[in-house]
């Protein structure tokens, strides 16, 4: 499918609608109450919620007036994907920590990445219970923003990865509270004296991002829409995305049910070796 192809002049001039877009499925995600709320299973046996559709209408809505010529790809909304996409796209994670959501906890967020020639270039990632945006552009820089509940209130400042100790330091590894595999856990054997962080969703991404966490390993597959928004933050930020060869990753493509086999989120590119 070739769609236009946005640059990142073009990107910038969206940061800030697709922000308040974002921010406003946050919002609508807390006025969910967990307690009373309905919990149906899909196919794979991952959970969804009204939170997730609520979020979801929200932003293809306004993704829609937004811009009406870019498509997007929506976890919720799966069937109305047309691929390969040659130019830009959006890829939406409505709720991404589910499970987190529905066990009570505050680690869950909303995910939207603009996709320009396979690689992500705007990353937004939203955790409306921590009230915490981060958010990037690739090589125009990454920033945290401090929102109230209700979104009308703002303050950012510019954040950037952390640069390894070198020998001898400990290497601080995010890590998924939910998930785990065998090949994560020997990458993380290899560094002794690591230091973890249990973190739910994106939320880890963020992490990375602002310097809080040197690496975060995923050795297993997981979906395209609960990388990309990460992706373009932790590269804005000045980190790198790769697979376990150090080779870079690509989205939008013929893969099958969206998936990603696997990826290291490095703060430090320097590093970047398996």
């Amino acid at each position: 499918m070739t769609t236009t192809a946005l640059d990142r002049d073009a990107a910038a001039t969206l940061m800030e609608p697709l922000t308040d877009i974002v921010v406003q499925a946050g919002a609508a995600i807390l006025a969910v109450s967990r307690s009373t709320m309905q919990v149906t299973g899909k196919p794979d046996g991952s959970p969804v919620t009204e939170a997730d559709m609520a979020a979801h209408h929200i932003i293809s809505e306004g993704l829609a007036k937004l811009a009406p010529d870019i498509p997007a790809l929506s976890e919720e909304r799966t069937d109305l994907a047309a691929r390969p996409y040659k130019g830009s796209f959006f890829l939406v994670d409505p709720l991404d920590g589910t499970k987190e959501f529905v066990a009570g906890r505050e680690e869950y967020t909303v995910n939207v990445a603009l996709i320009t020639r396979g690689q992500p270039l705007l990353g937004i990632i939203a955790a409306p219970a921590l009230g915490v945006v981060w958010r990037g552009l690739v090589g125009k820089g990454a920033e945290r923003l401090l929102v109230t509940k209700d979104g009308k209130s703002r303050a950012g400042q510019p954040i950037h990865t952390r640069r390894h100790p070198g020998p001898g330091g400990a290497w601080i590894v995010a890590v998924s509270r939910s998930h785990g595999d065998k090949r994560t856990e020997a990458f993380i054997a290899d560094r002794p004296g690591a230091i973890r962080q249990a973190l739910g969703s994106a939320v880890k991404f963020g992490r990375i991002a602002e310097g809080g966490a040197d690496i975060y390993p995923r050795l297993s597959p997981t979906s395209e829409w609960d990388v990309a928004a990460g992706h373009a933050v932790v590269t804005a930020a000045g980190g790198k995305i790769t697979d376990s060869k150090g080779a870079d990753l690509c989205f939008g493509e013929l893969r099958e049910d969206f998936l990603v086999p696997e990826f290291i989120a490095w703060g430090d590119p320097s590093v970047s070796v398996v």
